[in-house]
């Protein structure tokens, strides 16, 4: 226990003692970039039981709580809540919620005014406590600003028997839920008072998003675009958006067209509070309401395509018209429409541009896709519910086979199948006093069969497909709104243009084949409703090939990244207050799924393309693939058999035709500089593309303005990177410079730099030369976003041999022999390979006793002794706490996540840690340490990197 007893002196005592990121006594704070939550979540599944004392419970934290729960029942862990009924808070459904896991047991406080918050783990030689703010909530847990204090003790600490002695009074003093105490709670459970006081009206603004999607409208209008569209998730905001858009646009007259009344009437009461003006400005034009002449009319397109209505207006008579669920544009009555008008623009909205019937959205608005708000960023902004994803293993038969792609539909209906389903639906539940539930399968035969056996088990369910009338699926819709029905079973019929907002469970119950289908499918689940906290998504994962599309689709994953793909899905994500939670065993489907499959391969960089195309209506550049694509730009800069992004369009039967000079400038920015790792040079090259030259100064104040370190040694680099002097090294046959052109791309005289001839000459003559570099260097400068310019390297990013070699500012690319580490005057960069293949390699050997995300042991290449000189250097000043080299740590969890490394930060030698060994079975000499890490590592990325 020498561990433990050195983390809690380091917390308590002296920081010189050694810590221990999980060990040491700890001030969580959800201000640290990580939810409480995370750091329950991970003492839950390495603890071997855990008692919790907490006033308050909430529903909306269950579902996730479930998951694990239903993972250590299967490893035979157990747990208690210790609660009460203080203030009422505790709802009846929180009681009957924590009934339903078998491996929970619950005790009631009796005694008044019971208010605590801790949570205790039972690790087996030691115990954990977290004490704080926080009680068992989403808010405390994944919102709030909270306290939590973390403390360890080892089995016969005081603390330890002192916690044990509080936690038995409380369970003494308390009783078991039962069902006949939660019968007696609920029938004279009172629900708490909340303040009814509502805040005074204040004006409507654009949220950030919305900000975003004006500008580019407006630049759209400033550029003389006749229409535009915008792709906006369902109950994102997009009315609003399109009332602030016309607010801007200030038209003479506007028109907004939708296909039901009740919008048009809805819409119509939005525009008017964004934009006010008198009631008589605002018009209705429907079946029973005529108002020809308003300023800002809202029409039915039923009403308004009629050739009498239509023939009501000039073609000019509208200077701005907005198509609402601009998906419908197709149908002949929204043709006439169109056909007939003339504004000034056109603007179209909608949630689900990409439909299954080939109708061209996007060709109907000129290609002119002004911004898309993604689910992503629509939940992180609160605009939608926030939801609880649960991916869990499908029925597995008694002889061990799990549905896949080709099980027989007898299997799918089983009564064994559907009793497992519906034990899921029960187990994980459900905001609200009932199911209004939206269940996808994939056969219309299945969904037929699980309806009638969902109502034969008392759960009324009707199945809908495309045989259906819209009338029967009007009726099925209200029935389930009403309470009629719990469940809607369906085969992809509502992947859009259904709006239930009561909706609570979303059930898929088919492989996961599109990642588009996938989120227009939970989307369903994800308008506001009053009431409605949150919505549960159940995914049963069968076998199935395509289960890697699932977390790739969830964390809006376009990296194509095998190693980014399995952290994923390895750890609990959360996106806002919404959380992504696989079980054990659909965790190891999705992974092995993940093994199978090539990501990035050219079939699917095709594919990736040709969607982007035909959203795009035109041949898409690497910067339409940072905004819209499916693929992020870096996967065709990392790809191996593409010199850059032209070599790409000519295999995708484009013309693209360039000199090997003009090719190989535009290799080197792609291959180089597109990662966006250092935005030095990038910010140079787009000013010489907009102005042919640039002053010393004024790439200072480029510097400057991007917030980017500038010191004699980077400007040194970046002559060098961009003189190609630093590729000058040999690589295969030939040299790096020499495939990128030999020439530097640019000179400096006179405190000014400017291309160099060829480079200007082949600018000047070659529009398509100039677009494609112009593209790169607008994307890279897009890409650096995510690297924090004023430091060299941005803690926990990643980055390869050669970038460090660049970011350090070195003059040449020595990557090639670096190895493990290279000592180079006060620098030293140190690459980790946590998990090596082979068993003998023992270049990063760990000791087990110091895997605790703050220092590890480490070791020197061999044969080094403690009086070689490289050690001499690497030592020098350490004992005195001044070392005079700086150490830098890159680790990567092992040779499959390929070349790329987290940087961990930098570490300093422990002194008295440092030994000549022999090491390996032929006993070789290397010199030994423990590196201590100047910055704890983030639970986080411990686990990434370490579990």
């Amino acid at each position: 226990m020498e561990t433990l007893k050195n983390a809690i002196l380091n917390g308590l005592y002296d920081q010189r003692y050694r810590g221990h990121e999980l060990l040491s006594p700890a001030l969580l704070s959800s201000q640290d970039n990580e939810q409480l939550w995370l750091s329950l979540l991970r003492e839950l599944l390495t603890c071997r039981s855990f008692t919790w004392a907490v006033a308050f419970i909430t529903p909306n934290m269950l579902v996730p709580f479930k998951v694990v729960m239903a993972d250590l029942a299967a490893k035979g862990v157990t747990g208690t809540i210790i609660t009460g009924d203080y203030l009422g808070f505790n709802s009846p459904r929180v009681f009957a919620e924590l009934m339903k896991i078998p491996n929970l047991t619950v005790h009631i406080v009796q005694t008044s005014g019971f208010h605590a918050k801790g949570y205790f783990f039972e690790h087996g030689d030691y115990q954990t406590a977290y004490i704080g703010s926080a009680n068992f909530t989403r808010s405390a847990l994944l919102e709030n600003v909270e306290w939590m204090l973390r403390v360890s003790s080892a089995t016969d600490a005081a603390l330890t028997d002192q916690l044990r002695q509080q936690l038995t009074v409380l369970t003494t003093d308390s009783q078991v839920l039962d069902s006949d105490w939660l019968t007696a709670y609920r029938t004279c459970w009172v629900p708490p008072v909340h303040s009814s006081a509502k805040p005074a009206a204040t004006p409507i603004t654009p949220n950030a998003m919305q900000k975003a999607a004006l500008g580019e409208l407006n630049a759209l209008v400033a550029a003389g675009a006749n229409k535009g569209l915008v792709v906006s998730a369902t109950g994102t905001g997009k009315t609003y958006l399109g009332a602030f858009a016309v607010k801007a646009f200030q038209p003479h007259r506007f028109l907004y067209v939708v296909h039901r009344e009740q919008i048009a009437r809805k819409s119509l009461a939005s525009f008017r509070r964004v934009i006010g003006g008198p009631a008589s400005d605002y018009g209705l034009l429907t079946g029973e309401r005529h108002d020809w002449d308003a300023k800002y009319l809202f029409a039915t397109v039923q009403t308004l395509s009629q050739p009498d209505t239509l023939a009501q207006f000039s073609a000019t008579a509208f200077d701005y018209i907005l198509i609402d669920e601009a998906h419908r544009v197709a149908a002949p009555s929204y043709r006439r429409v169109m056909d007939h008008f003339r504004p000034q623009f056109w603007l179209g909205m909608t949630a689900t541009p990409d439909r299954p019937d080939n109708q061209d959205v996007y060709a109907a608005f000129d290609y002119h896709l002004a911004y898309e708000i993604r689910l992503q960023d629509a939940l992180e902004a609160g605009m939608l519910a926030p939801f609880h994803y649960v991916g869990v293993q499908d029925y597995v038969t008694s002889d061990g086979e799990t549905i896949d792609d080709t099980t027989n539909l007898h299997r799918l209906v089983a009564d064994e199948r559907v009793r497992y389903v519906l034990q899921q639906l029960y187990y994980y539940g459900y905001c609200g006093s009932q199911a209004r539930g939206l269940v996808f399968c994939s056969r219309q035969a299945e969904a037929k069969e699980l309806a009638a056996k969902f109502t034969a088990a008392g759960h009324p369910a009707v199945a809908l497909t495309n045989a259906d009338r819209p009338v029967q699926r009007r009726a099925a819709v209200r029935q389930l709104e009403q309470g009629a029905l719990e469940y809607i079973v369906t085969v992809d019929l509502f992947n859009e243009g259904i709006d239930i907002p009561s909706l609570n469970q979303i059930v898929m119950l088919r492989n996961t084949k599109s990642s588009i289908v996938f989120l227009q499918q939970l989307g369903r689940g994800l308008r506001k409703y009053p009431g409605k906290d949150y919505v549960t998504v159940l995914d049963f994962i069968g076998n199935y090939k395509n289960n890697y599309l699932i977390p790739l689709a969830l964390n809006h994953d376009t990296s194509r990244d095998a190693d980014r793909a399995q952290a994923e899905t390895r750890l609990p994500g959360i996106i806002g207050v919404s959380t992504i939670n696989f079980d054990r065993v659909a965790t190891d489907q999705i992974l092995q799924s993940l093994a199978q499959t090539k990501l990035d391969s050219m079939r699917a960089l095709r594919q990736s393309y040709q969607e982007l195309k035909n959203k795009l209506g035109r041949v898409p550049y690497l910067y339409d693939f940072y905004r819209y694509g499916s693929t992020a730009p870096q996967v065709f800069a990392d790809n191996n058999r593409l010199a850059y992004y032209g070599d790409f369009l000519v295999k995708m039967g484009e013309r693209v035709a360039l000199g090997s000079y003009e090719s190989g400038v535009l290799s080197f920015v792609t291959k180089e500089l597109l990662n966006g790792k250092r935005p030095h040079e990038l910010l140079l090259l787009d000013e010489l593309l907009k102005n042919g030259r640039c002053s010393t100064e004024r790439l200072a104040t480029r510097w400057q303005e991007a917030h980017a370190y500038n010191t004699p040694a980077v400007r040194q680099s970046v002559m060098d990177i961009l003189s190609l002097n630093f590729f000058d090294v040999k690589a295969g046959k030939t040299t790096k410079k020499a495939r990128y052109g030999s020439q530097p791309l640019i000179t400096l005289k006179a405190d000014e730099y400017q291309w160099n001839p060829d480079l200007a000459a082949a600018l000047a003559d070659d529009t398509t030369f100039r677009r494609l570099l112009a593209d790169a260097v607008t994307t890279g400068l897009a890409l650096s976003q995510q690297y924090d310019p004023t430091q060299q390297f941005t803690p926990y990013q990643r980055y390869d041999r050669q970038d460090v070699c660049r970011l350090l500012n070195w003059p040449l690319d020595v990557s090639a022999p670096m190895y493990g580490y290279r000592v180079a005057g006060d620098e030293c960069p140190i690459f980790i390979t946590y998990r090596k293949t082979d068993a003998d390699r023992r270049n990063a050997v760990y000791d087990n006793e110091l895997q605790d995300g703050q220092s590890l042991r480490w070791y020197t290449r061999s044969p080094r002794h403690l009086d070689s000189p490289e050690v001499q250097q690497l030592l020098a000043g350490v004992s005195t706490g001044k070392p005079a080299v700086t150490l830098r740590l890159f680790v990567k969890r092992s040779d499959a996540a390929g070349k790329q490394f987290y940087y961990l930060g930098t570490a300093k030698i422990k002194p008295d840690s440092v030994r000549e060994e022999q090491l390996g079975p032929k006993k070789k000499a290397a010199v030994g340490m423990d590196l201590q890490l100047d910055r704890p590592l983030a639970p986080r990325m411990y686990e990434l990197l370490f579990d």
